[in-house]
């Protein structure tokens, strides 16, 4: 369970949409006042079908706001000022409707508007229908709603109102509570900050001709969730991502490349930094002498490519002089003798840490949502167990702010 006495003296604009889970969030107010936090209200019109606005007023003791129209609230409040005079935005429950409204950036209604014209953070509580959940445009709206940095809580397993079972109920107002507080205990958490980092992601491609090149397997999940983790913690970051199918993550500035030499340019620019984290697998060769017409097939034998070595980004960011980042980080991805090769990698390569996994076939790791890393540092080597890349990035974001710290 979170620090409740961080929230003391916050501001949360709640926001109530039209779904049977309404009558929770009058108890997510009463919680969060007994606990200091001041709470406003807008209520939907599906919203005040469930819950009535004097019931919100009761208990916020504030105005419940409610009419994007209304002349009164927009001379003395207007939507600009209430969307903006809050620490944090909670959206509970956060209907399938709401959330496509969202995620449309549509400004329809007072709820949308706000939520469209807000500068503060926001937390969403989905609940709906376990179909409507899993429903490929829900999960789609989730998926980019979170890429822009909007957080969620839930939603949980359980009987819904309409006797079904799975997930869609929204969760418990003391977890909300708890998201509440865990989400501005992560605010006054950034050790980082101050500090500048540079994040690589994502396979290179290397043109064979106009339309063919050579690339790996590489999904960029992990160097894009060690980018997001880094800003969680303050720092300034810039991420040089190849090709992938990936949202850019909040509060990093991208930059988005195709080949390895592209790829150190955008490194090189970013500099000076602290912090160089070498996630992407960079292709060792490119072709020498790419073609630029497309290469035919005429019945006899296959061009010969003859292959070039492609720059070393880890080596060139580890070299030292005054612009070296204080940290350099590489990974190192094996099919085998993993920590024998990654070790000697470290040394080879001149990085402060190497973090190797391994990536044989059956592993799931390129491409899939877990991994399996070894730490590899000049003191010694720390293996964590399996996780999410989530995880693994936020555990090697708390690993850099503790070396700085250190120091």
């Amino acid at each position: 369970m979170a620090d409740h006495a961080i929230l003391a003296g916050k501001r949360v604009l709640l926001v109530i949409a039209g779904g049977i889970a309404a009558y929770k969030s009058l108890e997510l107010i009463r919680r969060l006042r007994e606990r200091g936090v001041t709470v406003r209200a807008v209520l939907t019109e599906a919203g005040a079908r469930f819950v009535t606005p004097l019931s919100v007023q009761a208990l916020t003791e504030d105005t419940v706001y409610r009419d994007l129209w209304s002349l009164t609230d927009e001379s003395e409040m207007g939507h600009i000022r209430l969307s903006r005079e809050a620490d944090l935005l909670v959206v509970a429950p956060a209907t399938a409707n709401l959330l496509a409204r969202m995620a449309g950036g549509m400004a329809d209604d007072l709820a949308a508007t706000v939520l469209l014209a807000t500068d503060k953070p926001v937390l969403v509580a989905p609940a709906m229908n376990v179909r409507m959940w899993q429903h490929a445009a829900t999960q789609a709206n989730m998926a980019l709603l979170e890429s822009r940095g909007v957080l969620r809580v839930g939603p949980n397993d359980g009987v819904m109102a309409c006797n079904e079972y799975g997930p869609g109920r929204m969760a418990e107002p003391m977890e909300i509570v708890d998201a509440i507080a865990g989400f501005f205990a992560a605010e006054s958490h950034r050790p980082l900050a101050g500090r500048r980092a540079i994040v690589t992601s994502g396979p290179t491609h290397e043109p064979i001709d106009p339309v063919r090149y050579i690339a790996n397997r590489s999904s960029g999940k992990q160097g894009h969730a060690i980018a997001a983790a880094l800003a969680t913690l303050g720092a300034e970051v810039t991420l040089v991502s190849g090709p992938t199918r990936l949202p850019d993550p909040a509060g990093c500035k991208v930059v988005h490349i195709e080949t390895a030499r592209e790829m150190l340019a955008a490194c090189e620019a970013a500099l000076p930094a602290d912090i160089a984290v070498c996630a992407a697998a960079v292709a060792d060769w490119r072709v020498d002498g790419a073609s630029d017409r497309k290469l035919k097939k005429d019945g006899g034998d296959p061009p010969a490519l003859a292959l070039t070595e492609n720059p070393d980004i880890l080596a060139t960011l580890s070299r030292p002089g005054e612009r070296r980042p204080a940290l350099v980080v590489g990974f190192a991805a094996e099919t085998g003798d993993v920590l024998a090769y990654a070790t000697a990698k470290r040394a080879r390569k001149g990085c402060d840490w190497i973090v190797a996994n391994d990536v044989s076939p059956g592993t799931g790791t390129f491409g899939g949502s877990d991994n399996t890393v070894h730490l590899i540092r000049a003191d010694g080597v720390e293996s964590w167990p399996t996780m999410p890349k989530d995880a693994v990035a936020t555990r090697l974001a708390e690993a850099v702010a503790g070396y700085f710290e250190g120091k």
